[in-house]
């Protein structure tokens, strides 16, 4: 893989605003795809979390949450100096989780696949709409791609993450608009804490469908917006 830095990429702050992460770019406070998502959840989605955390005990579920949440940011941590070629892979030592589900990941869904690399935790806007950081951006299987990595505590099924292929469209859909780009393809690369990797690839028309969705969720967010 070879990096094309061929994007200039903007800079940008995270704040909270209202209770949600926000970023602000070019002079502009946009909300996260995440805060869009959560802000406009379904009461199914929302009833189902509920029922979880009352399963378990809500300190327990937060506990859960809370692991989860570090172990992804250390697993991210892990991808991007790979993808800037700051990781020694050949280091000896670091056996900790975080690093062998990083290794799954490098080893079974971006070696020999991801051919170049546009960008890595690249900001990414849509004008006016929401903003976010990106986990990577380039060219995977021979298609302009938008590439997310994902930790989990057990496997996923396809009809589970439809969230994950929201952040992908909203994101692709972001470059398109601002860079005249085309991609095409959401790649999510996902590894649980027990080293079972697993690869969601969405494209075609089912791409364009949660391109279509997201928007309708944006729409949404400013209207609840409007309304409060």
């Amino acid at each position: 893989m070879r990096w094309n830095k061929k994007y200039n990429y903007p800079r940008s702050t995270k704040s909270i605003f209202g209770g949600s992460r926000h970023y602000t770019v070019n002079q502009e406070n946009l909300p996260s795809v995440t805060t869009i998502l959560k802000a406009t959840e379904s009461e199914e989605k929302k009833a189902k979390l509920e029922e979880w955390k009352k399963r378990v005990g809500y300190k327990q579920a937060e506990v859960i949450s809370r692991e989860a949440t570090n172990r992804g940011s250390s697993m991210h941590d892990y991808l991007e100096k790979f993808l800037l070629g700051k990781l020694n892979l050949d280091l000896l030592g670091d056996n900790s989780r975080e690093r062998m589900m990083a290794d799954q990941i490098i080893e079974n869904g971006l070696r020999n696949k991801l051919s170049e690399i546009w960008g890595c935790e690249a900001t990414l806007y849509y004008p006016g709409k929401y903003a976010g950081a990106a986990d990577c951006i380039g060219i995977y299987e021979n298609k302009e791609s938008l590439i997310d990595f994902k930790n989990a505590n057990k496997p996923k099924k396809d009809e589970w993450i439809d969230d994950y292929y929201l952040q992908c469209a909203a994101y692709a859909m972001a470059h398109n608009i601002v860079y005249g780009t085309n991609i095409i393809q959401g790649v999510i690369l996902l590894c649980t804490k027990d080293n079972i990797f697993q690869r969601f690839i969405i494209d075609g028309e089912r791409f364009k469908n949660y391109q279509n969705q997201f928007m309708q969720k944006v729409e949404q967010f400013y209207s609840q917006r409007l309304a409060n």
